[in-house]
């Protein structure tokens, strides 16, 4: 049977998220998954997640995969686990995990063990190149896709692009180490929706009172 046909976002955000229906749901998603993350992994995940199975919002999924990068390793990797605890517990993460890395992880050795025959081939050095560009190509056209999701962020449209902005000059033009970004850059974002939503708290406890 064809696979169903992705949701869009007007018509998926008035609808109930789904929830994986076992441990083995989990590990057959994670493993589908992973297998079609060649280059451009972001653009899947967010396309299966969100869009298909409907396990978390545009919202959710852009929260859970800033944690996912300040954490240490794979960014999909700890998603899946993040999504597998939270389901299932320590059990649901492992089985996300096996998900993530059992099946690619043959494709790899295989890969490798074919690349190493034809590393020198001029033309598998022309193929690879044109991979790059287009993972980076996937990778833009999610990051476009998911932006609209910033409308209901604390500190607001302008605010999220604006820390975008800088955080892409800092690391793509003036080639700043990626840790003191975040430290910088992520500090100063944690700080300031810290800030917003304490002054929305207060709002809401000084209507309370008042009411």
């Amino acid at each position: 049977m064809p696979a169903p046909a992705p949701i869009p976002p007007e018509a998926a955000a008035q609808q109930p998220l789904n929830q994986p229906q076992s441990k083995t749901d989990l590990f057959l998603s994670f493993t589908w998954l992973a297998l079609q993350g060649f280059g451009g992994v972001l653009a899947v995940v967010q396309r299966e997640l969100v869009e298909k199975k409907r396990w978390m919002t545009r919202e959710q999924f852009l929260e859970d995969w800033a944690v996912a990068q300040i954490m240490p390793g794979p960014n999909v990797v700890n998603l899946s686990m993040m999504i597998g605890g939270r389901c299932f517990g320590l059990p649901g993460a492992l089985a996300a995990l096996a998900g993530m890395l059992a099946a690619p992880m043959v494709v790899v050795l295989l890969l490798a063990v074919l690349y190493g025959n034809v590393a020198d081939n001029p033309v598998a050095q022309n193929a690879l190149r044109g991979m790059g560009a287009v993972a980076a190509g996937l990778i833009t056209a999610t990051g476009i896709k998911l932006i609209s999701a910033l409308d209901r962020n604390a500190m607001g449209m302008a605010v999220c692009i604006g820390l975008a902005c800088i955080t892409f000059i800092a690391v793509g033009l003036l080639r700043w180490p990626l840790l003191w970004v975040l430290l910088g850059v992520g500090g100063v974002a944690c700080l300031r929706a810290y800030r917003v939503l304490g002054d929305v708290d207060a709002d809401r406890r000084r209507k309370n009172e008042q009411a």
